[in-house]
């Protein structure tokens, strides 16, 4: 059954982002819920031809698809409205990508979407490099990189979503399989904005492409490292239930958490501005699905809304 706005001030909240939020089917665990990118009255009048999302039948060769050039690109007229709710939770557009780097979630988006009109009243297109974002303004470049196995690319920030615990952006179908998000259907990954008025610095963070094998051009320290198998080593995926600069608070918010029996729950401090942060943290978890069960119970303690936090 062809899915439809949910409510009327959803629709009239959502058309100054030009969409209407939909859900993915539970079909594909690496779809969660996601701004479609349409409006009441709008190109994407008639819904979708698909209720599920799918891929096309042929995998594209990812390697003859150019990634995108940053470039400076003047804000989009729709999209980009700050503050915005969704479901009950507002987001605020951030005035740039410069300087934003965030580790966690990343899902994708397919064939569903192909061809309909995203937040900022472009085309989505699964063969081109592309993203969706709750907070970078549209349009933007980053660079997405997989920390599980190295691989990365330049995206074109140009539509919202995915509204959805734990997630921090949405790959075209195309950045998916190049970073290795598909068909895995979710992975941690670091997002990392680019400012096209200085690239050389994006270079600066840009990861090795094979980061998987070894290189021929950093010799080993030791005739043992010469002969051992060279890997990414796989990051920690934790949920964060919040940031404290009182001991005695984080202490008691670990001791909640701890008393519903979750996994191993531990207090992080760190620095920020010459001062002591204390996170509290659950993990690591297993991997996304267990991060994906675990949040409502945490939510459910009424310490504020689980984020995910994602460490070597």
């Amino acid at each position: 059954m062809m899915q439809r706005c949910a409510r009327p001030a959803l629709a009239l909240t959502l058309l100054m982002l030009a969409g209407c939020f939909h859900h993915h089917p539970a079909t594909r665990p690496a779809a969660p819920p996601r701004a479609a990118s349409t409006t009441p009255a709008g190109p994407n009048a008639g819904r979708y031809t698909q209720d599920r999302d799918s891929t096309p039948a042929q995998i594209p060769d990812v390697s003859k698809i150019p990634e995108p050039v940053p470039k400076d690109e003047p804000h989009s007229l729709y999209g980009n409205k700050s503050p915005y709710s969704v479901l009950g939770e507002t987001y605020r557009v951030l005035p740039s990508c410069k300087d934003y780097v965030e580790r966690g979630l990343a899902s994708w988006y397919g064939n569903k979407f192909h061809g309909y009109t995203t937040s900022n009243f472009e085309k989505y297109d699964m063969y081109a490099y592309s993203a969706a974002s709750k907070t970078l303004p549209l349009p933007c470049y980053v660079r997405v990189t997989n920390l599980e196995n190295g691989r990365s690319a330049v995206v074109r920030v140009n539509d919202r979503g995915p509204f959805v615990s734990n997630r921090v952006i949405d790959l075209s179908y195309v950045a998916a399989i190049k970073v290795g998000v598909w068909p895995q259907g979710t992975a941690m990954v670091e997002v990392r904005g680019i400012d096209p008025a200085h690239p050389q610095a994006e270079q600066a963070h840009a990861p090795d492409q094979h980061a998987e094998q070894p290189r021929a051009t950093q010799p080993p320290r030791t005739a043992a490292a010469a002969n051992a198998p060279q890997k990414t080593p796989k990051p920690g995926l934790y949920l964060q239930i919040g940031a404290f600069a009182d001991a005695a608070n984080a202490e008691r918010a670990a001791a909640r958490v701890r008393a519903e029996n979750l996994g191993d729950v531990r207090v992080v401090e760190s620095d920020v501005n010459g001062k002591t942060l204390r996170r509290v943290r659950l993990g690591p978890l297993r991997d996304v699905d267990e991060a994906d069960r675990v949040t409502p119970r945490l939510r459910a303690l009424g310490l504020g809304e689980p984020r995910v936090a994602v460490d070597n």
